[in-house]
């Protein structure tokens, strides 16, 4: 009898241990796999290349074209989702499609005036300031307890023409960032900021919220934020002043054809920049522990050509013809412009851009992404563009709703074709 019981309390004792361990094995948390492993992204974004000049032909940037990649994935089919750069930018942030005035980069800074919604519940209308009841990712990310902050360089170089802080036009007035000023008495640096490269001023949730003149910050401020975990926000995305993002300059060195404070530009300018950054965010703690840098272009540069006319008045012409055929991922033109599309703009009181878009696109420009999740030399070949970042960052962050077009039915999402670590 005394053998029998101690045989039972010590089966009641295993059977108590082994619930134990099975509670425990229940309450634990799924283990994040693939692109859920990151918690920090960071977008850095240049100007107006192809794909087979910055990852092919030229000659002007080793450390994009061969390095980088070699130290993460090579997205041989990225594309842009528009023209000119604003679309873009726009798109990047919050989904949302090409409008007359975005198409010619909002050279006047008006609201965008709503007057309906589409069938795919995006809004139909023109301007350039969407109403605050468009949504943008860094409303996502603030509603899911999550950090962002974008960093323009030479905001507020000129305090004059914007601030260093969410720096942008007053609504209806011209958009004063389009010219650079070179460095002079009164602006020791220049100024070369554009803020149709900042997507962030595009949008009434932004900047009439108190967290733009936090969170919409000058380039200098990033290497301080990148000291400690705690300080490097969810979401970093860096735009170079339109010199060191390549939009400027050829590259050569030649004679007129660089940027206004006397860099060649073009991708040569833009590779020196990334030596200097890239370096930064990669030896960040934040990096190291879960991150996932992503150097993309806005748009391709590649037009089917480009004529200067004077007309009768003695007004210039500057006629360019974008190529067609040049998007992916069954991308839509969406409800506010039909294609093909010809616009124009004014420069000044005599120069004029006349645009002609046969079809919608941004064109084929690549992307490198590199984390500790992706093995490096990794080249992916599955199409993605500007909502297949949308959609990859919101999947990231486990943000349940996809913002514009990143909701497209069949798009893909950064997978397992460049997480392969």
């Amino acid at each position: 009898m005394k053998l029998g019981l101690n045989f039972k309390w010590a089966a009641v004792a295993s059977l108590a241990a082994l619930s134990t361990v099975l509670a425990a094995c229940g309450s634990s948390d799924k283990v994040d796999t693939g692109a859920q492993r990151v918690k920090h992204v960071f977008v850095i974004t240049l100007e107006n290349k192809d794909y087979n000049d910055s990852f092919v032909n030229s000659t002007q940037n080793p450390y994009l074209q061969k390095t980088l990649p070699g130290m993460g994935a090579l997205l041989t089919q990225y594309y842009g989702t528009g023209h000119a750069s604003l679309t873009n930018y726009i798109a990047m942030i919050s989904g949302q499609p090409v409008t007359p005035s975005s198409a010619a980069d909002c050279t006047t800074y008006t609201d965008f005036v709503q007057t309906g919604t589409s069938a795919e519940g995006l809004p139909v209308g023109d301007g350039c300031v969407y109403p605050a009841a468009v949504k943008t990712l860094p409303d996502q990310l603030k509603t899911s307890g999550l950090t962002w902050r974008g960093y323009m360089e030479d905001m507020g170089n000129d305090p004059t023409r914007e601030s260093a802080t969410c720096g942008h036009p007053t609504i209806g007035t011209t958009d004063q960032t389009n010219h650079q000023l070179a460095p002079s008495a009164a602006v020791p640096k220049g100024d070369q900021y554009a803020a149709r490269h900042n997507p962030f001023v595009y949008f009434h949730s932004i900047i009439d919220s108190p967290d733009c003149k936090t969170n919409v910050v000058a380039l200098d401020k990033l290497e301080g934020d990148l000291a400690k975990v705690d300080s490097t926000p969810n979401f970093v995305f860096i735009t170079p002043n339109v010199c060191n993002d390549g939009h400027d300059g050829d590259g050569t060195g030649a004679a007129g054809k660089g940027c206004i404070n006397g860099q060649p530009g073009g991708l040569k300018t833009a590779d020196e920049f990334l030596k200097v950054w890239v370096p930064k965010i990669l030896a960040s703690e934040a990096y190291k522990k879960d991150g996932l840098l992503i150097i993309n272009f806005d748009e391709g540069g590649a037009t089917a050509g480009q004529t200067v006319t004077v007309d009768s008045s003695g007004k210039q012409h500057i006629v360019v013809s974008y190529n067609s055929a040049e998007a992916c991922c069954n991308q839509q033109g969406g409800p506010n412009v039909k294609y093909p599309l010809t616009l124009t703009f004014p420069v000044s009181a005599t120069m004029q851009y006349d645009l002609s878009f046969p079809a919608a696109g941004g064109g084929r420009t690549g992307a490198v992404l590199i984390s500790p999740f992706i093995k490096p030399g990794t080249v992916s070949n599955t199409a993605y563009n500007h909502y297949s970042l949308l959609k990859s960052i919101e999947q990231i962050f486990k943000i349940k709703e996809y913002l514009g077009y990143a909701n497209q039915s069949g798009l893909a999402a950064f997978g397992d074709d460049i997480f392969t670590n």
